[in-house]
């Protein structure tokens, strides 16, 4: 009777550590994602004597991002997202006909938490910690029109980054995300402010 009933257990307990992880695996969620964005920053004009008068304003920021929810629509993510062109320096920054261009380069990890909104349509928040990366670059050519090509430097800059967008599913696991994040940018003296919104939409798909 007692082997019986250490059996009865043994496989109660067996069963429910199956149901579990099987709730646990059925509700592991991967995505992946491109996008294309843009930012908005203080201008130049507005930089003070600790900050330079460049300003993160404009431009083509494709990039990637990614997360993996594994415990009730929460989970974690990563994202980069880089200028595609060069700004080129200002004379009264680096000097006249100096060549030398930015290239930014955001890269965040995050805190990922994604409930459901409707029929497919889901609420994406996310915040984290990472970096805002300038990369210099200068022509080998004279002449600051000239165009970045040769790497002198890069000088990365700690920041926090909030945000949110919504993620709808056009098809099966294919999605659309509008989105939005804000920066705060540690000790960002290279540009005309220590804070930037990026604002711009990806395209994805979600691995159940």
């Amino acid at each position: 009777m007692k082997r019986t009933v250490r059996v009865v257990v043994l496989l109660s307990l067996a069963c429910a550590a199956l149901a579990t992880f099987s709730n646990f695996a059925q509700a592991q969620k991967i995505d992946i994602a491109f996008g294309i964005s843009t930012t908005e920053a203080p201008g130049a004009s507005s930089a003070d004597s600790n900050h330079n008068p460049i300003s993160l304003t404009g431009g083509v920021y494709p990039g990637f991002s990614g997360d993996f929810l594994f415990y009730h629509n929460v989970g974690i993510g990563a994202e980069v997202f880089w200028r595609g062109g060069h700004v080129n320096c200002p004379d009264v920054v680096c000097g006249l006909d100096s060549g030398i261009n930015f290239r930014p380069v955001f890269y965040d990890f995050n805190a990922v938490y994604s409930p459901k909104l409707m029929s497919h349509a889901y609420l994406e928040l996310v915040g984290g910690l990472g970096a805002l990366d300038t990369h210099y670059s200068a022509c080998n050519l004279s002449g600051a029109s000239c165009g970045g090509s040769q790497l002198l430097a890069s000088s990365n800059h700690f920041d926090v980054d909030l945000g949110g967008g919504i993620k709808i599913y056009v098809h099966r696991g294919f999605f659309v995300r509008p989105e939005a994040r804000f920066y705060w940018i540690n000790n960002n003296t290279d540009y005309s402010a220590n804070h930037a919104a990026r604002v711009g939409a990806s395209i994805g798909y979600t691995f159940r």
